[in-house]
């Protein structure tokens, strides 16, 4: 596919040559340029001949160097540089699939791209990967990915991801570990289904493949209300939870003792639907498995921490008064944080844990609370003339919840301000404080 320049960044190597917007990219050093990661592995280099068609048909040619590894500073009509790859999979836990009706076209597109994982962390299932494309993510060393492996027995995972190529990807992961590429990957546990032996057996073969499968997180499948049609599942419930727990721990104290790394990680929200205490900063090693959801309360507690005992009482006296707003499973957390500041700090505030109905009360994270919801659990309670809503209930770059409801909408509607907190201790406490 062919994507023609549409920028050129001012003072970047590119400006110091004759191309212009609309010029088409061809080659680079001889190789072609096909896609982003053609374009990033290629023009690192610090001497480039790059190949353009123009609009008129004509060709140009560009000798330039720059600094190896600096960026070359053009700009492209689509950032990928080619159409995103849709998933092919229909997996028996896919949370798009119990989205409900009439919300925006984009939250149901299902992507299963590497270029994605690599660019943006996003997680593959390497099922839709063709031959091609696993050799040219080897020859590039396109690495880390993160990829959703579920289970490591192929004839169940080819059911679990309803894809008969999803037995294939299991030695495609091997592959791409025999191949030295870095992988983070995660298993969605479906109780009746890829627990119990099964689990056991995943994260063994996993820990055969370390050190290119750096890190493992277990996260527990999530269920909404609009299942209608779908594969009935198993919703996790506190014996549950502790039993996996248990099985991921296990796992980790051996390949720690064995290997100087636990590999494997328990996402926070099994820790919380047990009741078992968090475990402490040193368990996450160093937090490979952040935005999947592992580590992230500990990591905020701990800055929160860091940040209370360095600030200063005084600069928190005419702060404002607000309700933090979060999920039901943070809610305690976050109170708890609240009641060491006030320790400390000149402030007021309260905290809402608001149930999701858009979802269902099920679904209990902060990152799936839609704006409507808020709106209706804090007019029935009241609120604070200052709202704090964590970063990740909003689209990413965007300030909209996933219902579409806006922040905007939601401070007309109920006359407050609202502050976006990023996942940060530290920026907590300054929302807090009202900075």
């Amino acid at each position: 596919m062919s994507v023609a320049v549409k920028n050129i960044v001012p003072g970047s190597p590119a400006s110091r040559a004759k191309i212009a917007p609309g010029d088409v990219l061809l080659s680079v050093n001889g190789k072609p340029v096909t896609d982003i990661l053609d374009y990033r592995y290629h023009t690192y280099d610090a001497r480039l001949r790059l190949v353009f068609r123009r609009p008129g048909g004509a060709f140009l040619l560009v000798s330039l160097k720059k600094r190896e590894g600096e960026e070359l500073g053009l700009e492209f009509e689509s950032w990928l540089m080619d159409s995103e790859r849709s998933c092919s999979n229909k997996c028996i836990f896919c949370f798009i699939d119990q989205l409900p009706r009439g919300m925006r076209r984009t939250l149901y597109y299902k992507d299963d791209d590497a270029r994605l994982s690599f660019l943006q962390g996003n997680y593959v299932t390497l099922t839709n990967m063709p031959e091609s494309e696993l050799r040219r993510v080897i020859e590039l060393r396109v690495s880390p990915l993160n990829v959703s492996v579920h289970t490591m027995n192929p004839a169940l995972r080819a059911y679990m991801l309803g894809n008969k190529a999803g037995a294939r990807g299991v030695s495609a992961i091997r592959r791409l570990a025999r191949a030295g590429i870095l992988m983070n990957c995660q298993i969605v546990v479906c109780p009746g289904v890829n627990d119990g032996s099964e689990l056991d057996y995943s994260m063994d073969e996993l820990r055969k493949l370390y050190p290119s499968v750096h890190s493992v997180s277990v996260v527990p499948v999530g269920l909404t209300r609009h299942r209608e049609g779908l594969p009935e599942l198993t919703a996790f419930d506190a014996e549950k939870a502790r039993e996996v727990v248990a099985q991921v721990e296990a796992a980790a104290a051996k390949c720690r003792a064995e290997l100087g790394s636990g590999i494997f990680f328990a996402a926070d929200e099994l820790y919380i639907k047990a009741g078992l205490a968090l475990p402490p900063e040193e368990s996450y090693e160093d937090y490979p498995q952040l935005e999947n959801g592992v580590g992230m309360m500990r990591s905020l507690i701990t800055e929160f921490g860091a940040a209370l005992e360095s600030a200063d009482a005084a600069g928190a006296v005419n702060a404002r008064p607000f309700t933090a707003v979060t999920g039901r499973a943070a809610e305690k957390f976050i109170a708890a944080l609240l009641d060491g500041a006030r320790e400390k700090l000149a402030i007021s505030g309260d905290v809402a844990g608001v149930t999701n109905d858009f979802f269902g009360d099920c679904v209990d994270v902060a990152g799936l609370v839609t704006g409507g919801d808020i709106i209706n659990a804090l007019k029935a309670r009241g609120h604070a003339p200052r709202l704090l809503i964590p970063e990740n209930m909003l689209r990413r770059g965007e300030d909209m919840f996933l219902d579409g409801v806006t922040v905007g909408e939601l401070e007309k509607t109920l006359g407050a301000a609202v502050r976006v907190v990023r996942r940060d201790g530290a920026d907590l406490l300054r929302a807090m404080m009202g900075e």
